[in-house]
């Protein structure tokens, strides 16, 4: 029973953390342009890659 005084703050503590997290990912705007990364990935990158040593 004595656990219980030692979950539920603990549990409450994650949900708050978790929203505050979501709540500022949204205001920074990363859930604003979900289509774009996904039609990257089908675009040709017609660069050439680096000589070795060329750093």
């Amino acid at each position: 029973m004595s656990i219980l005084y030692l979950l539920i703050p603990l549990g409450l503590v994650l949900i708050v953390s978790s929203l505050a997290a979501f709540l500022w990912a949204v205001h920074c705007g990363q859930f604003d342009d979900l289509d774009s990364p996904a039609l990257k990935i089908l675009l040709d990158d017609d660069r050439a890659p680096p000589p070795p040593g060329a750093e």
